[in-house]
């Protein structure tokens, strides 16, 4: 398998880049990854112009020799290439699995939605850090290469598809064209630096958001380095899942391993797991 390495939004290191090959190259040597130079641009908060991300990822999703993209990082800015990528992607894009988490929500719904490619959120290629285990990339790859079970977020409910995402991407793309139809589907959400009161208000509009209506349920991941508030908020974010999950109708199905932590399992896009 021939892996591509893009970057939609923010920059990575050549040192990061440098310790997620060597980690591939001694737990998967028969396989490549390839970081396409526009990883390593810096133009302000992106990595590169706009245009220029936008035709990294075309170049390499719509590349025959490439079998799977692996986004590089998150941060802030792969929204602003969806009108430029979407309409012009192949038949070779069509094939691949695209695998990120967090910003990348908007690519890997956008995909979905057009049922383009096997969308899964995943940890990305830039979370080899240094005296890292790798355990967070192992669990990507292992599914990526392998389609090993053990990698899946445990949860997944037989028969019953899924899509995960980071509850501020979701809210972002509610009310545009980018989200995908997840009737039937269990929404999983994991959410990371934002304070307790911003936590609440995005399970507000997820709760009332009309494009969700018909969801399974929900879970929740991992809420990691939480802002504390100048006033304690008054409740856990699992309380806020059970106030906003009644107030929507669909049940609250509990926790799930996903998010911005070493265990964040992968949750392919509307694939049903069977036993």
């Amino acid at each position: 398998m021939r892996i591509g390495v893009v970057a939609p939004a923010r920059t990575v290191s050549k040192e990061g880049s440098a310790r997620m090959a060597a980690f591939m190259a001694l737990t998967y040597p028969q396989h490549d990854i390839v970081f396409h130079p526009q990883c390593y641009l810096t133009e302000g908060h992106f990595a590169g112009p706009d245009a220029v991300r936008a035709a990294a990822f075309l170049e390499f999703a719509n590349d025959p020799g490439i079998d799977a993209i692996w986004f590089a990082r998150g941060g802030y800015g792969s929204n602003r290439i969806l009108e430029m990528v979407m309409p012009h992607l192949n038949s070779a894009a069509k094939t691949k699995t695209y695998m990120g988490f967090s910003d990348m929500g908007f690519l890997l719904g956008a995909l979905y939605a057009r049922r383009i490619g096997f969308p899964a959120h995943a940890s990305m290629a830039s979370s080899m850090g240094k005296n890292d285990s790798g355990e967070a990339p192992g669990w990507a790859l292992s599914w990526l290469i392998d389609k090993d079970k053990k990698a899946l977020e445990p949860t997944l409910l037989n028969g019953k598809p899924a899509a995960a995402f980071n509850l501020s991407i979701l809210t972002a793309m509610t009310g545009t064209p980018w989200l995908p139809d997840l009737t039937d589907h269990v929404l999983m959400i994991e959410e990371v630096g934002e304070p307790m009161y911003r936590l609440d208000r995005m399970l507000f509009t997820m709760a009332h958001a009309t494009q969700l209506k018909g969801i399974a349920g929900v879970r929740l991941g991992a809420v990691s380095d939480v802002v504390e508030n100048d006033v304690p908020f008054g409740e856990t974010p699992e309380q806020m899942m059970v106030r906003w999950c009644a107030e929507m109708g669909v049940p609250y199905l509990g926790r799930c391993e996903i998010g911005h932590v070493a265990l964040n399992r992968v949750v392919p896009f509307g694939v049903s797991v069977r036993g």
